[in-house]
């Protein structure tokens, strides 16, 4: 009965994995249809994708917070709701505008639904057996990833772009009722919500993210430099004043579990190192090669299908072993993934090169994810598994974030910003010399990505030894 019940609740969480993941990846083919439709520009329409990035990382802390004070099955249950009402909301947008805005509403969703899931499955699951749990977390995000490439290709195709966000209406209408149902709170306490802590923490996040992304899109000005800055100094605000709080938005004792904190920093640097491989894959296959946004991303298939098959049983191995060495070899694929695009891809060498390549980071990938999850969820109180989760996903967005602006100033350096993103869009190419020039950029972006995984493979590796006896601990 007790197992019965952990799959029922794995099974909604692997939903709200599945949903947050398709929209990761399901608007990239949409592009051009949605600039033809809303009469937008490139400039604009890929706010689209860049509003989510920034809404999920500003609000994961907080609403990991908000589900230890007020129960964390309640918060998850509730960023069904709106990810499913800003779904279609986003599916009926008239304008560009209005779309971004209902993006930014399903973010809010998806912050409350993916900075509480952790903390869930940690809840349900005995610490021996966590690994296998996000595994299959694991698997469904690389699955939603590769379903929303091919549901994107064929649903603006044949369909109409609207019908990506209508397609989260069903399936959120499905795991509300399942999550109402089987996904019910243990936790609660008496804590007080720390506002001005949380106030201070979004804002500091916000103009960071935001400064950065406008560096990356439009280039160096005072008013990105002066965000960047404002931003830093609203940090050692929130840090300063929430060490003084009683109960804080990010509880810092946390940090004193080495495991812990060597796993976040590992997450982080991960996301800087991985993700912008992935950006520039795209613009490469597009810009370069030709491809269209679908073909494009077929390429890409294997990688999703290696990473989300192994997942479940790399995580049972981290259960096992401990999430050191298994994470650690996982960096080790990555680096020897992005290594191999170094040395063999160029303007004219063959696509299976490219395929050769994503099964070698997509075998890495579903070594150290689950791992590394278990590995930060195993090593936090129970009191505090909601903040530890959100914080989890904070770093993992501050990587992507990071990792996309590293993709498109590389980009940058050789063609013209609005080509870069309009290559990106899949809407046009670089040909001759510019192509040669976007390639020796993209190599010069590798060796940066290749630096943050080392990064990242060094904090893995000095993580410590973990403990994964008893229950929930």
């Amino acid at each position: 009965m007790e197992r019965t019940r952990e799959n029922l609740i794995l099974t909604v969480v692997v939903i709200g994995t599945l949903m947050a993941s398709i929209d990761s990846t399901i608007v990239l083919l949409a592009f051009p249809a949605m600039t033809a439709a809303l009469h937008s520009t490139i400039s604009t329409i890929i706010w689209v994708i860049l509003i989510y990035m920034i809404v999920v990382a500003v609000f994961s802390t907080q609403f990991g917070r908000i589900g230890d004070i007020y129960g964390r099955a309640k918060m998850f249950n509730l960023g069904f709701v709106v990810f499913t009402i800003a779904s279609f909301l986003c599916g009926i947008a008239p304008t560009d505008i209005s779309l971004i805005i209902f993006r930014a509403i399903q973010a809010i969703g998806g912050a409350l639904i993916s900075s509480n899931s952790s903390a869930i499955i940690a809840d349900t699951f005995q610490r021996n057996r966590i690994g296998r749990a996000y595994g299959f977390t694991s698997m469904s995000w690389n699955i939603g990833a590769l379903l929303g490439i091919l549901l994107g290709g064929v649903i603006t195709t044949f369909i109409g772009y609207r019908y990506i966000f209508f397609i989260n209406v069903p399936i959120g209408a499905v795991a509300v009722a399942l999550g109402l149902k089987y996904v019910v709170d243990n936790n609660k306490s008496n804590d007080k919500v720390d506002l001005l802590g949380m106030a201070l923490l979004g804002i500091a996040i916000a103009l960071i993210a935001y400064s950065g992304i406008s560096y990356a899109s439009i280039g160096f000005n005072y008013f990105n430099l002066a965000l960047f800055m404002i931003g830093v100094v609203t940090t050692i605000g929130f840090a300063l004043v929430d060490r003084r709080v009683k109960m804080p938005t990010i509880n810092f004792s946390m940090f004193k579990n080495k495991v812990f904190k060597n796993s976040l920093f590992a997450s982080l640097f991960q996301g800087l190192g991985f993700m912008g491989v992935t950006f520039l894959l795209i613009m490469y296959l597009q810009g370069v090669r030709g491809f269209s946004p679908l073909d494009a991303s077929l390429v890409l298939f294997p990688g999703y299908i290696v990473s989300g098959v192994l997942a479940p049983y790399m995580g049972r191995y981290s259960d096992k072993y401990g999430a050191r060495l298994i994470a650690t070899a996982g960096i080790a694929f990555m680096i020897a993934g992005v290594l191999f695009y170094i040395l063999f891809l160029g303007v004219a060498s063959p696509v299976y090169y490219v395929i050769i390549g994503t099964i070698i980071t997509g075998f890495g990938g579903a070594m150290f994810w689950p791992s590394n999850s278990s590995a930060v969820m195993a090593n936090v109180a129970g009191e505090l598994r909601g903040a530890a989760s959100g914080t989890l996903r904070l770093f993992s967005s501050l990587g992507l974030i990071g990792s996309f602006i590293i993709a498109f100033v590389a980009a940058a350096s050789a063609v013209p910003r609005y080509l870069a993103f309009e290559i990106f869009a899949g809407t046009s190419k670089v040909i001759g010399g510019i192509g040669k020039g976007f390639v020796s950029g993209m190599h010069v972006a590798f060796i940066a990505l290749m630096i943050m995984l080392a990064i990242a493979g060094i904090f893995s590796f000095v993580r410590g030894k973990e403990n994964r006896q008893g229950r929930h601990g």
